[in-house]
């Protein structure tokens, strides 16, 4: 086995992987599988040495810190209840509007996005809260149910997004500069959305017609509404001024969103034993999982490394004449197709320390490629068969919407993803401005 030459070795590596992840093995076990017996088949006994080594590498890095304060701060914030308030504020300030009730929704995703990092607590909330809000006003289903995905995607980009900081692990980028190349795009998108939303309704508003004249508000009751918005802002303002101010490192700032999170629910009376036992064992239950991915990804990418498969992947995107472009076009496929199949995390663990290299080999930006990874992801949570937003809509969603319906109502969202990606491919400033003016 040891006079197998490199290219050999990783066509065994990575089909050994995805057999096992196909008949359901977990993850990190099918990385760690197919790691040790790659390293051990090129390196001998001495292979294993690299599996301690790389499971130090991972845990020194005090980044990791911040993971499991995020997934805290978000888990607390679902269960608070802040959600029904910024719903009401919505319905309140934008009810009279044809479609109001979408676009308010589009907003409530990206403070939620702001506030907890990840992508099903904004979709999984609003299903429960605004869907069914929605379809008793006349609100369309389909109309109602993609707004929702569409806008619970936003987790993935609008920082703190827990996906950017495992990025930033892999890459040994900035978390900064990071969060802040997500922030202009994810606002873009989610203005596209809103306008897709306020077209749709202009066209036909029988699609989300306005609230009834006995269910408007007075110009008072709007701005005693807006109070909703003191503590998110407050929280937002804190964690993200603080990273991307350069006040506190990510870990801190994490801190800080966890300690805020926890005084909203106070403030709202929700903290119980019960609701503090859901949230501890769920961050521990994902970090763990996170934990062992991250060794056995390591570890994994050192063995693919040391094979040369680095100088492999660029002798043959040498070999086939392709333009640099026409490179990063291939992996953004790539990423589409994988994420009909896989989550997120192991999409990054196992495609970053690939693609990374090729990234920077052709002279682009990885703070750029990071906003077109995460933008993938989101078109990839909301794609039929197997995307994951569509499952989390499914599981809320009353039984008068179907699964056929998700699927439908999700396809106009993925081309306006898809088209945002666009935009940030062919103008990179719009990811790449804030962070050259705030770095």
């Amino acid at each position: 086995m040891a006079d197998l030459d490199p290219m050999t070795i990783t066509a065994i590596m990575f089909a050994s992987m995805l057999g096992l992840m196909a008949i359901g093995a977990p993850l990190a076990w099918a990385l760690m599988i197919s790691g040790m017996g790659s390293a051990y088949m090129m390196f001998g006994t001495g292979g294993l040495d690299l599996l301690l080594a790389s499971a130090y590498g991972a845990m020194d890095n005090f980044l990791l810190v911040s993971l499991p304060l995020f997934i805290f701060m978000g888990l607390v914030l679902e269960r608070s209840g802040i959600t029904d308030d910024l719903f009401e504020m919505i319905h309140k300030l934008m009810g009279g509007l044809p479609g109001g009730l979408g676009v308010g929704t589009v907003l409530i995703c990206a403070m939620i996005a702001a506030m907890a990092g990840v992508s099903g607590a904004a979709t999984v909330s609003l299903g429960i809260i605004a869907l069914p809000a929605m379809l008793k006003r006349g609100y369309d289903k389909r109309l109602v149910t993609g707004t929702i995905m569409a806008g619970g995607a936003l987790g993935f980009l609008i920082p703190p997004s827990v996906l950017m900081i495992i990025y930033a692990f892999l890459s040994r980028d900035s978390v900064g500069k990071l969060f802040a190349a997500g922030l202009m795009p994810g606002l873009m998108l989610a203005g596209i959305y809103i306008a897709y939303v306020l077209i749709r309704c202009r066209l036909d508003p029988s699609l989300g017609p306005p609230a009834p004249v006995g269910e408007r508000y007075s110009g008072l009751e709007k701005l005693k509404s807006l109070r909703h918005l003191i503590a998110p802002a407050l929280l937002v303002g804190a964690v993200l001024g603080g990273i991307i101010g350069g006040v506190t490192s990510p870990s801190e700032a994490a801190a800080i969103g966890a300690a805020g999170s926890l005084l909203i629910a106070v403030q709202r009376r929700r903290v119980d034993w019960q609701m503090l036992r859901y949230v501890m064992e769920t961050t521990a239950k994902l970090m763990g999982m996170l934990i062992w991915i991250a060794i056995a990804a390591v570890f994994f990418s050192k063995v693919y490394v040391g094979l040369g498969a680095g100088m492999m992947v660029s002798e043959l995107i040498d070999d086939l004449g392709l333009a640099p472009y026409a490179v990063i076009v291939a992996m953004l496929i790539s990423y589409f197709l994988l994420g009909m199949f896989l989550d997120d995390f192991a999409i990054i663990f196992i495609t970053v320390p690939i693609y990374i290299p090729v990234v920077r080999d052709l002279g682009f930006d990885t703070v750029w490629f990071a906003v077109l990874f995460i933008l993938s992801m989101q078109s990839a949570y909301l794609t039929p068969p197997f995307g994951y937003n569509l499952f989390y809509m499914r599981s809320v969603a009353p039984k008068e919407i179907t699964i056929v319906d998700i699927y439908m109502a999700a396809l106009p969202f993925v081309a306006l993803q898809i088209l945002g990606l666009a935009l940030v491919v062919i103008f990179p400033q719009i990811a790449l401005w804030l962070p050259g003016v705030l770095f």
